[in-house]
């Protein structure tokens, strides 16, 4: 039986769409195939690799990856992570369903590392909780 797949897109592929691929790999893997993309990759964010290890998961060796990667790919979910790649993204169709769930940026908060910290541990949590809610069954 193959797996599900599901691809997970945000604007710069660094955060959000990066921790909810690790997170569905981590806690769902034996029955999805998680890919994330962005419409303007950049770099993933060293505090979602820091927040994601800091739940056991390794992202460190993603790469930030733009959704053109993936033309010609069939996923069976495709999800936008943030209004942003919503309403910008080139339309990437699912062959069983596009799903929107937005979650906050994590990243502009920059007032101290430790409140960095924080924004993404809480933005990591809210994903693991969607993520279980809407894939576990």
């Amino acid at each position: 039986m193959s797996k599900i797949t599901v691809l997970f897109v945000c604007t710069h592929n660094s955060a959000r769409s990066q921790m909810a691929e690790g997170l569905l790999r981590a806690h769902h893997g034996d029955r999805y195939e998680a890919r994330s993309a962005g419409i303007r990759p950049s770099r993933v964010h060293p505090g979602a690799v820091r927040a994601m290890s800091d739940a056991g998961i390794d992202i460190g060796h993603h790469r930030s990856k733009h959704v053109d990667e993936y033309r010609g790919t069939r996923f069976d979910f495709v999800v936008t992570v943030c209004d942003h790649a919503r309403e910008a993204c080139p339309y990437v169709p699912a062959f069983r369903r596009n799903m929107h769930r937005a979650f906050e940026d994590p990243s502009p908060v920059t007032t101290s590392e430790a409140e960095q910290l924080a924004a993404f541990l809480r933005v990591r949590d809210e994903i693991r909780d969607w993520l279980a809610a809407e894939f576990a069954s």
